[in-house]
Order: structure tokens, then sequence, then C-alpha cells
């Protein structure tokens, strides 16, 4: 499939910044729809091949009329894996944070990214590599289980296994 968009006739930044990420992430993106959830791009930025740790990035666009929750996430080829928050104190210093669930409000979409709400998996057991699919399953309070694969997504150059959990 091939795509063409001339960004000269978006006359705003953000809008053109928009337009140029869908058309360069559009090759990678992929995901899976449970009843009325769409699991968006789940990826991992690949960490250094010595990482023990890495974070899980992933949209959860819930188009239904109920609420539903993330309660968890299964990765088999990790030790174990939580859902997190990072929480910036008044010293501007980030902290890694535990949370028991995720809340997907109806109608909207929840995105887990870096200096957000993520997924922590700790414990790799082998290296991942840029390209590598990683078969996990989302647990639902309402959707149940939900069988995915995060994409190993080149490099933002952070390891996480260094942060404080």
């Amino acid at each position: 499939m091939k795509f063409s968009v001339s960004l000269t006739c978006i006359k705003t930044p953000v809008l053109a910044l928009c337009a140029a990420f869908l058309l360069a992430s559009h090759a990678q993106a992929h995901g899976v729809t449970a009843g009325d959830l769409e699991v968006i791009h789940p990826h991992i930025l690949a960490p250094a091949a010595s990482a023990k740790s890495a974070a899980g990035y992933v949209g959860i666009a819930n188009e239904g009329t109920t609420a539903d929750r993330l309660i968890g996430i299964e990765v088999p080829s990790v030790h174990h894996s939580e859902l997190h928050t990072t929480e910036h104190s008044a010293d501007g210093v980030a902290r890694m944070m535990h949370v028991d669930a995720i809340d997907i409000p109806a109608g909207e979409t929840v995105l887990l990214e870096r200096g957000g709400m993520h997924i922590m998996l700790m414990g790799l057991t082998e290296p991942l590599t840029e390209g590598q699919m990683v078969p996990a399953t989302l647990i639902f309070e309402r959707a149940g289980r939900v069988e995915v694969e995060f994409s190993v997504d080149p490099s933002d150059g952070d390891d996480h296994s260094h942060m404080g959990h």
C-alpha cells in the first residue's frame, strides 16, 4: 500500500508533525481488536543487549459505552511484568510506581507512553533486538485476556534497567 501526502498543504506545525508521524509509523503499526477495545501498536524500545528490564508502550481505545480496566500483563519471556506510572517530585526527579490497574474510560483512548503510564518488563530472559516480536497477554477486567505481540522498535537511547523501581 502506498501513501502520498503533501505536507506543504498543512498550515500548522502540529498538523504537519501529526501527518509525518502517521506516515512514518504506518509501516510498523499493528494492533488487535477485542470487543470494544482496540490495542494500538504495542511496542518496546530496543534496550541495550545487557539490559535486565525494558518498558512497553501501547495505545488502548475503548469504542464502547462501558469503561474497562487493564489489570495485568503476562509476558512469557520475562520473569515479572507490572503496570507502572511515572511520578515527578517537586524537585523534578522522576520515579516509577507500580499501579494495580489502568482505567480505560468508555469512548476514550489511553496512551501508555514514556514519562507516564507504561508496562515494565523486569528480568529479561534474553536480549530484545530491533524487529523482534514479543508475545504477551493483556488482562482486562471486562474484555478478559487479549493476546498481543509487542514489536521491538528502534531504541530511544535510554537504558531502563537503571531506573528506580
